[in-house]
C-alpha cells in the first residue's frame, strides 16, 4: 500500500508518499517541499502570523492533491515546534481539518526526535556504535543520542531553530560581524547545555554525528556545487569541519541578493543558511566530532516507518 507523511515544520512543510518493498524498505513515490516560514514573526504573545498560516494552507492542499494523486490511501500528518507551542494552535488545526480534511497530530519534541531516527537509521551507513542525531528545524533542534539502534538519550531544544535565530539575531545585510558573535555565543550555550545533558552515555571516539533536515543537506548541496538537488549524493555524504567553515564564513560576507544566486542554495533559504551553518559548527567544536555525515532522510520517513510498524496507518493516525 502507499502512504503519505506531511511533516508541517516552522520553516519547511515536507511531504513524502512512498510504498514498501518486499524487503521491506520504503520505495518513494513522489516528494515535495515548500518554504512557508509558518514560524516567521511568531511570538508567545500573538501565536501564528495570519500570512504564515494561510501561506501554510496554500502548501497543504498542494501536497493533498499530490497525495491524492499518487494514490495516498491515507495521510500522517505532525506538526512541531512552532505549532505546538502557538497559543492559537487550535485555530490552525481546525482550519486544516475544515479546509482540507486532514487530521494533523502535534507532537512533542521526545517524540519528533524518536521519529526522525528511525527515518534517519534506516538509510546511514557507519561503523561507529553510537550515532547522535542533529535534527535542525526552523523552531528548535532535537538531539537523538543512539548506540545501535537504541535511544540511549534524546534532547529537545527549543528556540535553536533557524528561523528564530535568524529573527533573533540577524538584522543587517550582510550581518555585522558583532551579530554573528552574540549569534555563535548563544549557539555555543545551546550545545554545552544538550552536551551536559548526555554526557553520562557520550562517548566521542565511538560516535558519528550525523545531521538531518535541511542546513544540513543544503551544506552538503554547497560543499559539492550540486546545481540540482540530488538525494543519492546527499545520503551518507561527509561535510567536514574546515569546508563548513569555509561556507559560513563565504555566506556571511554576501548580501541576501547574491546568496540567492548560489544554485545549490535552496530558495527561501538565504538568510536561514548562516545560523543553520554555525549550530552544524558549534556541534563539531562542542562535541569535538569534526566531521558529520548527511542523512536526506528523517522524519518523513519515521513517521511511516513507526505507523507500519504499529499499523496505525489503518485508523489514519500517527505513533
Amino acid at each position: 500500500m502507499r502512504i503519505a507523511s506531511i511533516d508541517i515544520g516552522s520553516n519547511t512543510l515536507r511531504l513524502l508518499v512512498a510504498e514498501t518493498t518486499q524487503g521491506g524498505a520504503l520505495k518513494e513515490i513522489a516528494r515535495s517541499r515548500r518554504i512557508t516560514r509558518l514560524g516567521g514573526g511568531f511570538t508567545e504573545e500573538t501565536g501564528l502570523k495570519e500570512d504564515a498560516i494561510e501561506r501554510t494552507i496554500e502548501a497543504l492542499k498542494e501536497f493533498k492533491e499530490i497525495a491524492d494523486r499518487n494514490g495516498a490511501e491515507c495521510i500522517l500528518t505532525v506538526a512541531t515546534s512552532v505549532v505546538r507551542r502557538a497559543k492559537n494552535r487550535e485555530l490552525f488545526l481546525e482550519r486544516v481539518k475544515e479546509e482540507i480534511a486532514i487530521d494533523v497530530k502535534v507532537i512533542d519534541g521526545t517524540e519528533e526526535a524518536r521519529l526522525s531516527v528511525e527515518g534517519v537509521l534506516s538509510v546511514i551507513e557507519t561503523d561507529k556504535e553510537d550515532t547522535l542525531v542533529v535534527d535542525i528545524g526552523g523552531g528548535s533542534t532535537e538531539f537523538v543520542y543512539c548506540r545501535g539502534s537504541k535511544i540511549l538519550k534524546a534532547k529537545s531544544v527549543e528556540n535553536m531553530g533557524v528561523v528564530h535565530l535568524t529573527e533573533g539575531f540577524i538584522k543587517e545585510d550582510p550581518p555585522a560581524r558583532e551579530e554573528l558573535e552574540r549569534l555563535e555565543k548563544r549557539v555555543d550555550e545551546f550545545v554545552r547545555m544538550v552536551k551536559e545533558a548526555i554526557r553520562d552515555v557520550f562517548r566521542a571516539g565511538e560516535c558519528e554525528l550525523c545531521g538531518t533536515a535541511g542546513t544540513v543537506t543544503t551544506l552538503a548541496s554547497i560543499d559539492q556545487s550540486l546545481d540540482t538537488y540530488e538525494p543519492e549524493l546527499i545520503n551518507n555524504y561527509i561535510l567536514t569541519y574546515d569546508n563548513v567553515k569555509a561556507i559560513y564564513q563565504r555566506l556571511s560576507l554576501l548580501t541576501l541578493e547574491e546568496r540567492k544566486s548560489i544554485l545549490s542554495l535552496e530558495k527561501g533559504r538565504e538568510d536561514l543558511i548562516i545560523p543553520g551553518a554555525a549550530i552544524v559548527l558549534a556541534c563539531m567544536e562542542g562535541f569535538g566530532i569534526y566531521t558529520m555525515r548527511v542523512s536526506d532522510a528523517g522524519l518523513l520517513e519515521g513517521i511511516i516507518i513507526d505507523a507500519l510498524k504499529k499499523e496505525s496507518y489503518r485508523k489514519g493516525g500517527v505513533g
